[in-house]
């Protein structure tokens, strides 16, 4: 996945900006964004400050982690099935 030219304390600057009164296409054009990216990082950010997307990051990789972790056990598995079935 490609990662954003924004970090999280920048994406929340400009939801604070926008939520102060600001016109959502004048936050758009001063930070060089499309609308539709920034009303993307809304629904992700709205609401948080800065230490609550640190948190959000670091549960998002032990997901990650988790996930992969799983696929290779259930990947582990099939492979001693298929090695037990063919005896």
């Amino acid at each position: 996945m490609r990662k954003s030219r924004f970090t999280e304390a920048q994406i929340i600057g400009m939801i604070k900006e926008q939520e102060a009164g600001m016109p959502t296409a004048e936050v758009c054009r001063r930070h060089g964004l499309s609308p539709a990216s920034f009303y993307k990082f809304k629904s992700k950010y709205g609401g948080m400050n800065i230490s609550e997307t640190h948190r959000l990051k670091s549960l998002e990789d032990e997901n990650g982690k988790l996930k992969r972790l799983l696929a290779d056990t259930m990947l582990d598995n099939v492979v001693l099935k298929d090695l037990l079935g063919k005896n």
